[in-house]
């Protein structure tokens, strides 16, 4: 009988075949090139031209591309101490830990049960009707029993299939999570030190106010100018004053952002007040067939089509009978003395089949739920690739008009420079009163402050179309099939792993 167990099971696997659609990558509609780079010449693809990183820098420390050691720094502390990423990095483990159940009903449960049972009762007999009281008896038994399911139809492979894919497309989520965190960090930091350089405008706008209105009130107290003049400079300057205040507003909840994306709380956490002092980089935006590959949202997107994909085999494996081997053994006897003889020894062999035949149209139902997920994945995943591409669009756009506007306020803080010496002379030679002064100081600080704005925009606009590139990730980046199901230690509370290597990048999709 164990003979034709064996060759049942090996007959049941030669002819097993997997049910269900196997697995396409659905179709996108990609343009050719980008409207933007028609646009604008100067954003054509090309080298990280800013800084001209190593490729190891292109695809992971994406951030080096700016020249800033202290965003540098900041970066490096992100992937090690953010909370968010920890928790993205506990839910990739757990997807895998999920693949690896899936992948475990392809192997027999064996399981090891003794037991000991005390027993009595009465028999009875014709020679004694009546019953007769039987003798109470401890039965020791130690059974070994295995079962096992084959997967003739395939839907533990397909489920097995779909748990690799969500876990893969866990993977793709956490590098979006890591992605998305190390961007806002890289905005925030050049939002706080635009900030600082707005407060260093103000600040020496403040000191030439001051400046200005002690030789106004020298010049009241000459006789000179009426104390509308000084009311005038007092006015400017206490203004002036507050607005360079109110700043330390933005500046303080910017670098509490910052601690927290670091993983420190607000209270342990500072930056040294610096203007920006970089430049926008020149950032490739290569072309729109190459973003669906880059970009770790897109691929989680994809990656759950297939997972969805899977489940349709699954659904359709539960229309054919389900083939089990059940096998068991071992020892029983009710002396212990002698449990091991030979004479105590049990065993038992042999297939089941089962094919349900009716029930209530529940298979159908699931396998119109598998396809109806699948359908909705499949828009997903092209509503990402849209949403990917508008992303570019819109950063590129965002750099190009900001190029030329930065370019226009350059004209204009130059105007109004000229602009308010000629209305200092004028005012000096006694042509005309303060308050022309005033309206040329006003106009001249507020188009710089308007630059200074303009240069943040633009760092914050660089950041944001590396984010909507990838930063440099690919979809090869996921983790192979045999790394999903291979076990994973848990970090340590301070600690996240690193994202999967590249020499794994032979995924098994």
């Amino acid at each position: 009988m164990a003979s034709r167990g064996v060759l049942l099971a090996a007959a049941l696997l030669s002819a097993a075949c997997a049910v269900g659609p196997n697995y396409r990558k659905p179709a996108v509609d990609t343009p050719e090139k980008y409207k933007e780079l028609a646009a604008s010449p100067a954003a054509a693809p090309g080298a990280w031209k800013a800084a001209q990183p190593s490729d190891e820098a292109e695809r992971g420390t994406w951030w080096e591309v700016f020249g800033d050691p202290g965003l540098d720094a900041l970066e490096a502390q992100v992937a090690v101490s953010n909370q968010t990423i920890a928790q993205a990095e506990a839910q990739y483990r757990g997807a895998r830990a999920l693949a690896r159940v899936a992948r475990a009903s392809l192997f027999p449960d064996i399981a090891l049960a003794p037991s000991a049972t005390r027993s009595s009762g009465v028999v009875k007999s014709a020679t004694a009707p009546t019953g007769g009281a039987q003798p109470t008896v401890t039965t020791y038994s130690v059974p070994l029993e295995l079962t096992w399911e084959a997967d003739v139809f395939g839907g533990v492979r397909r489920n097995v299939e779909a748990g690799v894919a969500a876990a893969q497309a866990s993977a793709a989520q956490l590098a979006g999570v890591r992605l998305a965190i190390q961007a806002e960090l890289a905005v925030d930091y050049f939002s706080l030190h635009g900030l600082d350089a707005q407060r260093q405008l103000l600040d020496s706008t403040v000191a030439g106010y001051q400046t200005a209105l002690q030789l106004t009130e020298n010049r009241y107290k000459q006789g000179i100018v009426s104390g509308v003049d000084v009311a005038q400079a007092q006015t400017q300057l206490d203004t002036t004053r507050a607005q360079a205040t109110d700043l330390a507003i933005a500046r303080a909840q910017l670098e509490h952002a910052i601690a927290v994306l670091v993983g420190k709380p607000p209270a342990d956490f500072s930056l040294p007040v610096e203007p920006i002092r970089v430049a926008p980089p020149q950032v490739p935006a290569g072309l729109p067939s190459e973003l669906l590959e880059r970009r770790p949202d897109v691929a989680a997107q994809e990656r759950l089509v297939a997972a969805a994909n899977a489940q349709i085999g699954v659904a359709r494996a539960a229309y054919f009978p389900a083939f089990t081997l059940a096998a068991s053994g071992g020892y029983q006897s009710t002396k212990l003395s002698s449990f091991f003889s030979l004479p105590n020894r049990f065993w038992s062999l042999g297939p089941a089949l089962l094919e349900t035949l009716f029930d209530g149209g529940r298979r159908r139902a699931l396998s119109e739920q598998a396809w109806a997920g699948y359908d909705a994945a499949v828009a997903a995943y092209r509503q990402s690739a849209l949403t990917a591409f508008a992303d570019v669009e819109d950063n590129l756009a965002a750099l190009r008009i900001l190029a030329e506007e930065a370019g226009q306020q350059a004209e204009a803080v130059g105007a109004a420079d000229r602009s308010l010496e000629l209305a200092k002379n004028r005012y000096q030679a006694g042509i005309t009163t303060y308050l022309e002064v005033v309206t040329a100081e006003t106009i001249a600080l507020a188009n710089q402050r308007t630059e200074v704005d303009l240069l943040t925009r633009r760092m914050a606009a660089s950041v944001n179309l590396v984010k909507a590139l990838g930063g440099g990730w690919r979809d090869a980046d996921l983790p192979a099939r045999r790394e999903v199901t291979s076990r994973v230690a848990r970090p340590g509370p301070a600690s996240t792993p690193a994202p999967a290597s590249p020499a794994a990048s032979g995924a098994q999709r």
